[in-house]
């Protein structure tokens, strides 16, 4: 039996209630025990035991988070930010990554939670062309999700929060400013290897974390899955600053397998229409977005203050970036970095291919009722439910979008 097999299978067996699938070997016991309990394994594990004579896991890991002892892969759970570099350069296929959809299976089955789902701007498309957003919402509460959220509504309130601060960081001589937003590879990198310039990051969540916080400020008892095509973001969400705003996180793979456990049919689906989100919340989903959102807002509030933006796709690419800020090789004064080439449609387990879906995105981003954060009313709502009365107030007064640099 493939792992593929076996995970749908036993999706099934819980959702049915049935027993679970008996008379498995070894290897496929251990595959068991990681899907049952993920929280007990790390976030990148190994399908069976290997030689790794090659050792192209550990040589595409730039964060050193795997080693060699004793001639076998060894993770070091501490350094390993779910890149997924390590997955992709193994030859044998013999790595995957935490499962969580078992996990939420079961969460989704006790009543008393209510399971939210945060959707991942990066989801238009990734589910075919019959699942349109309001679709998805619908499927989702068919399978037993108390509603959705798209996390780019929180992405609206971070461009907010990052505009502000660029303004503010521009008064002072040779000023610039890292974005602190979406990718915590990008956010791991700057900690590990170039903490002189780390001071340039705005203390700030990522729109997950900022999703997950305050809904359940707002909403006592719920629980929170954030759905999205990121490895990255199962170790985000488990970082002890951070722990608690998310109980699970699924990729739009796992996410697609528990469609097709339920037998979801987008064709067939009577949409459920809700916009919460700004133009500039959907851009987080491809490269540039995060920069195009906060330039558009920066211009809207400090028409005379300029954003000069520098991005990075891949790895790679966004050390080369940030090596040249540090030896101030580089124009610019807003820089941005995704660990995925063309960004989150990149992510190592989106269902579209990246072209595309950053197309879409464009498209979905721009037949969105409200331009700019400021104009989104659902913004406002959430900033006045929270107590606040004006969105400067709640920027300056609420610790809930701040984490320590």
């Amino acid at each position: 039996m493939t792992f593929s097999e076996l995970h749908r299978s036993v999706l099934k067996a819980k959702k049915d209630g049935t027993p679970l699938p008996e008379n498995l070997t070894d290897k496929e016991q251990h595959q068991l025990d990681c899907l049952l309990h993920p929280d007990e394994h790390p976030l990148v594990w190994k399908m069976s035991d290997c030689d790794c004579k090659d050792s192209d896991c550990v040589a595409a890991c730039t964060f050193h988070a795997l080693e060699i002892h004793d001639g076998k892969a060894v993770l070091n759970p501490d350094k390993c930010t779910g890149c997924a570099k390590c997955i992709e350069a193994c030859k044998n296929q013999n790595l995957t990554f935490s499962h969580d959809s078992i996990k939420v299976l079961e969460m989704l089955k006790e009543p008393e939670h209510p399971v939210y789902a945060l959707m991942a701007p990066a989801f238009i498309g990734q589910f075919g062309a019959d699942a349109t957003p309001s679709r998805v919402r619908s499927a989702l509460k068919q399978i037993g999700f108390a509603g959705m959220i798209e996390v780019a509504a929180f992405a609206d309130i971070l461009t907010l929060k990052e505009s502000l601060e660029f303004t503010q960081n521009m008064q002072q001589p040779e000023a610039f400013q890292l974005t602190s937003c979406c990718c915590p590879v990008w956010i791991k990198l700057i900690r590990k290897d170039f903490q002189k310039i780390a001071g340039h990051l705005p203390a700030s969540v990522s729109p997950m974390i900022a999703c997950g916080r305050i809904a359940k400020q707002l909403h006592k008892g719920i629980r929170t899955v954030f759905i999205g095509p990121c490895l990255a973001k199962k170790a985000e969400a488990k970082e002890p600053e951070l722990a608690g705003a998310i109980d699970a996180v699924l990729t739009f793979e796992e996410l697609g397998y528990m469609f097709d456990t339920f037998q979801v049919d987008f064709s067939r689906i009577e949409g459920e229409e809700k916009e919460h989100s700004a133009e500039a919340g959907r851009l987080y989903a491809r490269t540039g977005g995060v920069s195009h959102a906060v330039s558009e807002c920066v211009r809207k509030i400090a028409p005379d203050c300029h954003l000069e933006p520098v991005f990075a796709n891949g790895v790679a690419d966004c050390r080369k970036l940030l090596e040249n800020v540090l030896s101030g090789k580089t124009d610019g004064n807003f820089f941005e970095g995704m660990a995925c080439p063309g960004g989150c449609v990149g992510g190592p387990k989106r269902m579209l291919e990246p072209v595309r879906a950053a197309g879409m995105v464009n498209d979905y981003a721009a037949a969105a009722p409200y331009k700019t954060p400021a104009e989104n009313p659902y913004v406002i709502d959430l900033i006045h439910r929270l107590g606040f009365f004006t969105i400067e107030e709640f920027l300056k007064g609420s610790d809930i979008l701040t984490r320590s640099l």
